[in-house]
């Protein structure tokens, strides 16, 4: 009896010290399994001809030792997730989410309480956080990845890099929700029209949608091709929710123009003055447009006999003054032709590089990188196109929201292909590495993770206003 009331005493001094966050019910719960553990090893005391006191004596110690290191776990997970949210603003660490799962099905807020977060939230000004949730669509699972962005399949062997997300300063952005993303879709055009960064976004969004879908089947390629990776124009059509999501290549949003000269030789131009096109997407529901890269390559930024406007080449003309006037026959494009009421209109802006040692033609690379920037200080200075996008967008009648991811990815230096841009067995010594694609899974998901809060935000004034956006 001396044993039964000694571990009365001591249960009782467990509860006392258990201050990790269960119910009453499951501390009861946890308390009873202690008490059946504890019999076993009385019976196998006696069995063994041990002191049952001294056995006693043992539990004790070891029972209050679970419980305060059960506590510390406790404070550590809420710890780790205060980090996330308020303790990570220096820019000089990567922060971790323990248990991200757990806190996000456990969340109870409300949807209108987030929605009405991320209107006053500057989504763009935050960090990445680790983050163990599985990424919205499996590596190697999506079909539809480019070779070139499809990493897993060319061996990459790391996986940090799929082991991080996007958290906002002041706010919570929420997952991903495939399901709810195309109840908001159905019956819509939605249109990515731009470079192959764009490209790489539209596939993130087509893969993410699709994972959401028990029957793949559904999801098809409106003209049936299966590789279509040097063409134009792709829509992909998921035919459950009477809903598309499509691309097209236009990489400086103007016309690219070919002139004869004199001698019939035929050259190449871009028309400054002309859209490109516009017919095949100026009925869409939402468009998502960029242009940025191809304005740094050197035929472009030299500006020699290259820009056009009307008949006119200009032989020397600056590539800022040359964007510019690009950008403005893009907006006064929108601005003539896109019905408010019927289409949202976004604009996605300069992803980062991060080439070593040169560029992608000149031997730059960034193989072997496999953590981000973690430290402010080494991120690059806006690009020179940031002001003059930003300046043009704001002097639109049409309202225009700007995807800004350019700090957020001036951070992923581990999220290129680099080398896995193509399989082992097709690499040569001096090959090209791509420092400025993303592998997928990876870095665009973020960017439609941004854009689907957004398009939550739009809906539910949608359904307050009764009207459409």
């Amino acid at each position: 009896m001396v044993f039964f009331k000694n571990l009365s005493s001591i249960l009782m001094e467990l509860i006392r010290n258990l201050s990790w966050p269960l119910s009453r019910s499951r501390t009861h719960a946890f308390v009873g399994s202690l008490f059946v553990i504890a019999l076993f090893f009385y019976l196998s005391a006696i069995l063994a001809d041990n002191s049952p006191a001294a056995l006693a004596s043992t539990l004790a110690s070891r029972f209050l030792s679970t419980s305060n290191s059960f506590s510390s776990i406790a404070n550590v997970n809420t710890h780790f997730v205060s980090n996330s949210t308020k303790n990570c603003t220096d820019g000089t660490t990567i922060c971790s989410v323990a248990a991200a799962k757990r806190t996000h099905r456990n969340s109870k807020k409300p949807e209108a309480d987030t929605i009405r977060d991320l209107s006053s939230c500057d989504v763009f000004n935050g960090h990445w956080v680790i983050d163990n949730s599985d990424p919205v669509y499996q590596p190697g699972s999506c079909p539809y990845i480019d070779d070139a962005f499809n990493c897993f399949k060319n061996g990459r062997q790391d996986s940090d890099y799929l082991r991080l997300r996007w958290q906002p300063n002041g706010c919570r952005i929420p997952r991903f929700d495939g399901k709810k993303m195309l109840e908001i879709l159905r019956g819509k055009r939605l249109v990515f029209v731009g470079d192959s960064l764009n490209r790489n976004m539209w596939e993130s969004l087509v893969c993410a949608l699709r994972d959401s879908l028990k029957n793949k089947k559904s999801v098809f390629e409106v003209s049936g091709r299966h590789e279509f990776r040097t063409q134009g124009f792709y829509s992909f059509r998921f035919k459950d929710y009477n809903c598309s999501i499509e691309f097209l290549r236009s990489p400086f949003l103007v016309q690219e123009w070919k002139n004869s000269d004199l001698n019939g030789t035929r050259k190449e131009t871009l028309r400054l003055d002309l859209i490109q096109g516009f017919t095949k997407y100026q009925d869409a529901n939402i468009l998502i447009f960029n242009t940025g890269h191809w304005w740094t390559h050197q035929k472009i930024s030299r500006g020699m006999d290259y820009f056009q406007e009307g008949n006119h080449v200009y032989g020397k003309l600056d590539v800022t003054k040359a964007y510019t006037k690009a950008l403005h026959t893009w907006a006064q494009w929108i601005d003539a032709n896109i019905d408010t009421n019927r289409t949202r209109v976004f604009f996605r802006g300069y992803s980062a590089s991060h080439f070593r040692g040169g560029q992608w033609n000149s031997g730059g690379n960034c193989h072997g990188e496999t953590q981000p920037i973690t430290n402010d200080t080494y991120l690059a200075p806006d690009p020179w196109m940031a002001n003059i996008l930003e300046s043009v967008i704001a002097n639109m009648k049409t309202p225009v929201f700007y995807l800004n991811i350019t700090r957020m990815t001036d951070y992923r230096k581990d999220g290129h292909p680099s080398i896995f841009r193509e399989p082992e067995t097709q690499r040569k010594p001096g090959m090209f590495q791509d420092c400025s694609h993303w592998c997928l899974p990876g870095v665009p998901d973020a960017w439609n993770e941004i854009l689907y809060a957004t398009l939550l935000i739009s809906n539910h004034d949608f359904l307050s206003k009764h009207h459409r956006f």
